[in-house]
């Protein structure tokens, strides 16, 4: 049933998650009555966002928060700054982040938020004036047990940390947990910064081993090089995988022999970008479909994967570090090729795993090492990647569909056991 708000299209990412949705009901057993529940967010809301601009204008941005679903826990979910954001995007995302959380069996529900804006035209004094606006005007629904957002697309350390401290003001007393992601020393976490590339990663080596695929050799592509791709395409090299393909907004390199990250990531600092590094060749962008390579890792924004690319695909192994790359179209594609795909909501889940390490530590005062962190995500990562993978034995049904399986019953449980109120 759509909302009458909302008209997505098959492709779209609401229309996109309603289907997956539907795919999941008739593994649902009894708790299928209440499912209709998923497929409605428990709360939207679209704020405007006026700031003064530094040549002395006024300037309106649109912003949104979408909590999806309260019944496990807090909303949990990042916040993203793009010019393409749109509510059914930001609703779609908050969807899946209830999804990923139950997955993991973190006590969270899902919330995502947004604002429309090219955050590359504004001065950093802007950026921080329509931080704080926006903070304020969704800090009626946010808070460290009601929504805890966190960096996303073209939002980090800096931004959360002006949330944190708006929210703070608003409150009259410092509020740590109320965003994570922040810089070290105001609460934030060590191994954040790379936790969600580390997830990818990790899920990864458990894939390529259950298909008997060595990581010594294997051939990497990236689409997405910034903080997910970067660091999964670091920890595979380590590992002695060869990254052979990288793309992102300023183009694609490729070199079959691989790339020599300690190159590759000073230039993408210097740079911003891929295009233009020495030790490749540049490829027309479409390409990068059709490389030759054993893994790839789709690490940009959603809806990458279509049919038709789907059909072109070299890989034996596609693991999501974007939410929401591949359509469901795509999806039976590579299912009927024999391509396994590691779903976003498990693959890129070490993210917002760290994210509840830190809302922990920030509630205790007290901090663990980053050894401490890696080993507590990858013992996370690992267990519910298995416990995903033998109930996608037991069906016979696809990785994504046996996460949302999981997921599910998780959250449908929890929603039969709290009951209606009034």
């Amino acid at each position: 049933m759509s909302l009458s708000y909302v008209h997505p299209t098959p492709d779209s990412p609401w229309g996109t998650y309603l289907s997956q949705v539907d795919r999941v009901v008739p593994y649902l057993g009894p708790l299928a009555r209440w499912a209709e529940t998923l497929r409605r967010p428990k709360r939207t809301l679209i704020v405007d966002i006026p700031i003064e601009l530094d040549d002395g204008t006024v300037a309106h941005y649109e912003g949104f928060r979408s909590q999806h679903s309260l019944t496990r826990g807090p909303g949990k979910g990042g916040v993203r700054y793009h010019p393409d954001v749109t509510l059914e995007e930001v609703m779609a995302l908050a969807a899946w982040m209830s999804i990923k959380n139950a997955a993991v069996n973190l006590p969270y529900g899902g919330a995502k938020g947004g604002i429309r804006v090219e955050p590359k035209k504004l001065s950093t004094k802007e950026l921080e004036r329509l931080t704080r606006r926006y903070t304020s005007e969704i800090g009626i629904i946010i808070g460290p047990q009601q929504d805890i957002p966190a960096p996303d697309v073209n939002t980090n350390g800096q931004i959360m940390a002006w949330m944190m401290d708006t929210y703070s003001m608003n409150v009259g007393a410092t509020a740590t947990g109320v965003v994570t992601g922040k810089p070290i020393h105001l609460g934030g976490s060590l191994g954040r910064v790379k936790s969600t590339g580390r997830g990818v990663f990790v899920t990864g080596r458990e894939a390529a081993r259950r298909i008997g695929l060595p990581l010594d050799g294997a051939r990497v592509a990236v689409q997405g090089m910034g903080n997910v791709g970067s660091s999964a395409a670091e920890l595979f090299n380590q590992s002695g995988a060869r990254i052979v393909c990288a793309q992102d907004h300023t183009g694609t390199i490729f070199n079959e022999h691989g790339f020599d990250l300690a190159e590759l990531m000073p230039h993408l600092r210097a740079t911003g970008g891929v295009a233009g590094f020495k030790g490749a060749d540049a490829i027309d962008n479409e390409d990068f479909w059709d490389v030759d390579c054993d893994i790839l890792i789709p690490a940009a924004l959603e809806g990458q994967i279509n049919a038709g690319r789907a059909n072109r695909i070299r890989a034996r192994l596609v693991l999501e570090g974007a939410n929401g790359p591949t359509l469901p179209s795509a999806d039976d594609v590579l299912a009927d090729r024999g391509v396994l795909v590691v779903p976003d909501v498990i693959c890129n889940a070490g993210g917002v795993t760290v994210s509840y390490f830190e809302w922990v530590q920030d509630f205790s005062s007290f901090f663990w090492t980053e050894d401490e962190i890696n080993m507590r995500l990858d013992k996370i990562m690992v267990g519910a990647l298995k416990n995903i993978w033998d109930t996608a034995d037991r069906h016979r049904i696809t990785l994504r569909t046996a996460t949302f399986a999981v997921a599910c019953e998780r959250i449908l449980t929890a929603r039969q056991e709290r009951g209606l109120y009034p």
